[in-house]
């Protein structure tokens, strides 16, 4: 039996050591910001996410690219080329073109290794969100699941992998085409914080709207209290957008109502912080639905 190989994308939100851990291989994705692009990798070489919200806060404006399906061969290939198999865990099809190329990239190279396996998995996910589905896959890796126990697996569960989001500057979505500008100024005079999740398709959408921070911050708790699945014996990933004692706050207020005890905490990266901005904290874990 060939083994196999786990590859995401810099999505996922995974800093270096978890990604050491899991023993995943990270494709980054682009981002231009003040002139220059950057490759987003985990371990933040080429810009860390402090300086990068820095230069957000300052009024400057960050784009996205996506992977294309020539970087995917590059990625794919040496690991076919050694006799293994490959299982690509890809950024939502709802949200990026990203998945596609991949697609494409495996479709291409099939025929030239029609003895590999080339599983690419749509995880309908976003941020941690999706980086909670690749630590579960490469926990059973390391368990012995075979590749096809593991896409299974995350084709039976990918929609119960819930996600709750809040932000704090309703312009970012604004640019986003997910809130209107009227809404985004009145909602700022306001001071009303979205909650938005993640739906079936893949999809940001909003669902409710808060008073104030804080009571964002207790909506995406109460998410959790109602939806999620043997709570306490869960791992909740939180990212958070330079927004860290905000994060913490989340993660207490479920320690204290929920009893869970394993939380993986990290920044929201530059990908996905150039459409949510500053202060967007972001919630994980497995419910009945999403």
């Amino acid at each position: 039996m060939a083994d196999y190989r786990i590859i995401t994308d810099s999505t996922t939100d995974l800093n270096a050591e978890i990604v050491k851990e899991l023993g995943v291989i990270v494709a980054p994705l682009h981002f231009t910001i003040d002139g220059k692009t950057y490759a987003n990798y985990p371990d933040e070489r080429e810009l860390s996410s402090p300086e990068f919200y820095s230069k957000l806060r300052a009024g400057q404006q960050s784009v996205t690219a996506q992977i294309n399906p020539d970087a995917f061969v590059e990625f794919f290939k040496p690991i076919l080329e050694e006799g293994e198999d490959i299982l690509y865990i890809g950024f939502s099809s709802g949200l990026s073109g990203t998945f596609q190329a991949s697609q494409f990239a495996a479709e291409e190279l099939k025929s030239m290794y029609p003895d590999r396996k080339i599983y690419c998995v749509d995880t309908l996910a976003a941020s941690m969100g999706e980086g909670l589905l690749v630590f579960y896959a490469a926990n059973m890796k390391k368990d012995g699941a075979t590749i096809d126990e593991v896409k299974t697996w995350l084709d039976e569960n990918l929609l119960k992998l819930a996600h709750w989001f809040t932000v704090d500057d309703l312009f970012h979505l604004k640019r986003g085409g997910r809130v209107s500008a009227a809404a985004a100024v009145f909602g700022s005079m306001l001071n009303i914080k979205p909650v938005l999740h993640v739906d079936d398709e893949g999809h940001l959408i909003p669902v409710s709207k808060a008073r104030g921070r804080k009571k964002s911050l207790d909506n995406l708790v109460e998410k959790m209290a109602e939806t999620a699945i043997d709570a306490k014996n869960q791992t909740v990933f939180i990212s958070h957008a330079d927004s860290l004692e905000d994060a913490e706050y989340v993660r207490d207020q479920i320690q204290k109502k929920l009893g869970v005890k394993n939380f993986r905490i990290n920044f929201i990266g530059p990908v996905i912080g150039s459409h949510a901005g500053p202060g967007t904290i972001a919630l994980f874990f497995i419910a009945n639905k999403r």
